[in-house]
């Protein structure tokens, strides 16, 4: 468009150079140049115009694409941004996969684990069912006589714990006569072997001795209140006559008795003197609570041999009475009172609370083993009829 205004614009300027024809214009033709000059003018008017939009247009293309440009970076860096945050999405999701992939598997191992302690639980109770259902039916097809050999069995082992753990011969006997009747009831003929076994036992028990518990127990009560009675043989405070006794043996006096003041004098004199003969060198002198100690330990020591006795344990029975003996050779004077208390325990020594019991489980294992002596009764009998025929 400017290149057309400008050409226009030429041919005008060079139309004013020319010099002007001498033939006379007419009238219309000033018009016509007019009326072009016009048009020239509109048209310049018209490019400039156009001219300064287009200007305006590229300005305002180029702030546009300086914004457009501005925003393509901004997003660019939204875009890297969010490539950023996908790609630590995405790395997460990663190891939240492993973490619950390794979780997965260590539940799996563990549901494996528990799946196999229940089947072995199952199998161990499914196989303790069986037994005891095939208890149950083996049993329940037992005949009166195998339920009287059993209990007969029972009995015998009941005796047997009886006497060797609680030395109860009463109820060991009991026992034993309880079995054989049980044998003689049942009718089985392989049990004649185990009742004339379970005689013997019963004649071998009733030979046992028993020691007199009670009268063991009694004797130690009766040692105990005598301890009083005994005399530690180391001096202590306090030993010599009381005031009662000095004043008992004071005689009045009469006025010119001089031998009765002498004798008063004596009296006076034994009350604060004390000679004692001592079969044990005195070594020291010991205080009145070391003298309350050795007689109390002297009981503790009886009352030791009393626990003893009324557990039945023959050994310990016997060392605490060997203890006792020592301690009152150590700390005792040997006078009438300490005589009859060492014999006294030594006649307690000499009894024995535990005796040895016989053996009587012979019985039950010939019980227990009825299905032999049933295969030998059984020949037993099928001989004479072999002879006979």
């Amino acid at each position: 468009m400017g290149k057309i205004v400008a050409e226009v614009t030429e041919n005008i300027n060079q139309q004013e150079a020319l010099p002007e024809p001498k033939v006379k214009k007419s009238r219309n033709g000033a018009w016509f140049g007019v009326v072009i000059l016009l048009i020239v003018i509109g048209l310049a008017g018209a490019g400039f115009l156009l001219l300064q939009q287009l200007r305006d247009k590229q300005q305002d293309l180029g702030g546009e694409l300086s914004k457009d440009s501005q925003q393509v970076l901004e997003l660019t860096k939204q875009i890297s941004g969010y490539q950023n945050q996908l790609v630590a999405i995405q790395n997460q999701l990663t190891s939240l996969s492993s973490e619950v992939g390794s979780k997965e598997s260590n539940f799996e191992a563990k549901l494996n684990e528990l799946s196999a302690l229940h089947t072995e639980r199952l199998e161990n109770t499914s196989g303790r069912i069986n037994e005891s259902i095939l208890r149950i039916q083996r049993q329940l097809g037992k005949t009166r006589g195998d339920w009287l050999v059993a209990d007969a069995e029972y009995l015998l082992s009941v005796a047997n714990r009886r006497l060797h753990l609680m030395g109860d011969v009463g109820t060991t006997i009991e026992a034993l006569i309880a079995a054989d009747q049980r044998l003689r009831e049942s009718g089985d003929t392989a049990g004649f072997k185990v009742r004339g076994q379970i005689a013997k036992e019963i004649a071998a028990v009733q030979k046992v001795q028993l020691a007199d518990v009670v009268g063991i127990y009694s004797t130690l009560e009766m040692l105990e209140e005598d301890v009083a009675k005994l005399n530690v043989f180391l001096p202590y405070a306090g030993k010599g006559l009381s005031r009662d006794d000095s004043a008992a043996k004071v005689q009045p006096l009469a006025e010119n008795d001089i031998s009765a003041k002498l004798d008063n004098a004596l009296v006076a004199i034994e009350g604060i003197v004390t000679i004692r003969r001592l079969d044990n060198p005195v070594t020291s002198i010991i205080t009145p609570e070391q003298k309350d100690f050795i007689v109390e330990q002297l009981r503790t020591k009886l009352v030791i041999v009393k626990l003893a006795l009324v557990q039945q344990d023959d050994a310990l029975y016997q060392a605490s009475i060997k203890d006792v003996l020592q301690w009152l050779q150590s700390n005792f004077t040997k006078n009438t009172a300490y005589k009859q208390f060492v014999l006294e325990l030594e006649r307690l020594k000499a009894i024995q609370i535990r005796s040895n019991f016989p053996d009587i489980s012979q019985s039950l294992k010939m019980l227990r083993n009825i299905a032999k002596l049933r295969l030998e009764t059984d020949k037993a009998l099928q001989q004479p009829d072999a002879q006979a025929e």
